[in-house]
């Protein structure tokens, strides 16, 4: 019984972290752009033609 009293706090301790930083990552604008992100994985930087 007692590691009950440990290890629920402890579980939502970490839920809650893992909400802040969710929250944290939308406020930062992470998810604006993810048709660009899709494209520019396909390409490498070397395909470039040089000048």
């Amino acid at each position: 019984m007692t590691i009950l009293a440990i290890l629920i706090p402890a579980s939502l301790t970490l839920g809650l972290i893992g909400l802040v930083a969710f929250l944290w990552t939308l406020r930062a604008r992470q998810y604006e752009d993810l048709e660009g992100d899709a494209a520019r994985i396909l390409f490498d930087e070397q395909d470039k033609p040089r000048e």
